[in-house]
């Protein structure tokens, strides 16, 4: 029987978690396994939430002294030191396309031989990613992007990013900003077919906008793409599993008049698979856009990388309900008798 423990997030703002309260009790009840949650003052769902399901409340940051059958659950990525990883983990390691200081966490993993579950690869028959915040990040992300540009119309300063309640919260107060504005935004978003792209378009017809909608069709050709400096504003909602050509770049960006507004919700900037290769850095929550370094583009990039936490509770219940059947499996089998979790072992080792 494997357990598993639910460590205590440490990136800032962060507080979603891969598991809820009422799904961490079904899985004790379904499998007979005990789940241990580290305390936290920030997570959405209270300790004693936990508690009441079975689990068994542990001190922040323990994790690294669990016993050899957990499996370590997070969502983003372990507090950087040179510790040997000695658990099999299973969190969002953003370590498989590139990205800076990926070496120092391989090495981590081998020199303790412990294993790497990324959540980003637990992948189905049709290479479908099983579960994925790519919904409410996509809404968020659009939301912001509103946001902004209505503080921009109506002359308000950019705020710091904040969660909401819910989402109605988040989209009552656009709406207030959008009444008090006479111009209003064409949008563009490539990636619309995508779980992303479906949360991008959710947010916009929540206030009564629309967007134009690319996918696969559209972008086929291969960017730059000039149609994009025709809108306001562009959301990024594309996955990227290979290097294709940008779909934009700091050449094509000065011929902007235009386009306002970059939301790159993949939000991968240190990535070979960039398709938005004109910034180099993540924004923060107290400052969420970036200003684009071309000249003369005056654009507003919003680079955050954990948008879903602006709404944790919607975002946590999606994801928990998503991923709580294969951690079932995961329980009471062996990885390697479970197609998913396999394949999320073989492309780790493959990368080691």
């Amino acid at each position: 029987m494997k357990n598993f423990w639910l460590r205590s997030e440490t990136k800032q703002n962060e507080k979603r978690t891969a598991i809820t309260p009422t799904d961490a009790g079904n899985l004790i009840k379904r499998t007979g396994c005990e789940v241990f949650v580290e305390k936290s003052s920030h997570r959405i769902f209270n300790d004693s939430e936990f508690e009441k399901e079975g689990c068994k409340i542990v001190e922040a940051g323990t994790w690294k002294d669990a016993p050899g059958n957990c499996y370590i659950l997070g969502l983003k990525e372990l507090p950087e030191d040179n510790s040997p990883l000695i658990h099999n983990h299973i969190y969002f390691a953003h370590i498989f396309k590139g990205q800076e200081g990926a070496e120092k966490v391989f090495d981590r993993f081998s020199s303790g031989s412990g294993l790497l579950f990324d959540l980003e690869f637990l992948l189905d028959e049709n290479e479908r990613r099983v579960a994925a915040f790519g919904k409410w990040a996509g809404f968020v992300g659009a939301a912001v992007a509103l946001d902004h540009y209505y503080d921009i119309q109506n002359k308000n300063e950019t705020h710091a990013l904040h969660g909401y309640a819910n989402q109605d919260e988040f989209i009552e107060s656009i709406l207030n900003k959008k009444n008090s504005s006479k111009v209003h935004p064409k949008t563009i978003i490539i990636g619309a077919k995508g779980r992303c792209g479906s949360g991008a378009i959710e947010a916009l017809k929540a206030v009564g906008l629309e967007a134009t909608e690319w996918d696969f069709e559209e972008t086929r050709k291969g960017g730059p793409f000039r149609e994009i400096l025709e809108h306001d504003i562009f959301i990024n909602t594309v996955l990227m599993t290979k290097k294709i050509a940008p779909f934009l770049d700091k050449e094509i960006l000065q011929e902007n008049q235009r386009l306002q507004i970059i939301s790159d919700v993949s939000c991968d900037p240190n990535s070979d698979l960039n398709p938005i290769p004109i910034y180099d850095d993540i924004a923060s929550w107290d400052k969420p856009f970036l200003k684009v370094p071309v000249k003369n583009s005056n654009i507003d990039l919003l680079a955050v990388d954990n948008l879903p936490s602006v709404l944790p509770k919607e975002s946590s219940e999606d994801f928990s309900a998503l991923l709580l059947p294969h951690l079932i499996d995961l329980a009471n089998k062996d990885f390697k008798e479970l197609p998913v979790w396999n394949k999320a072992y073989e492309i780790f080792k493959s990368k080691q």
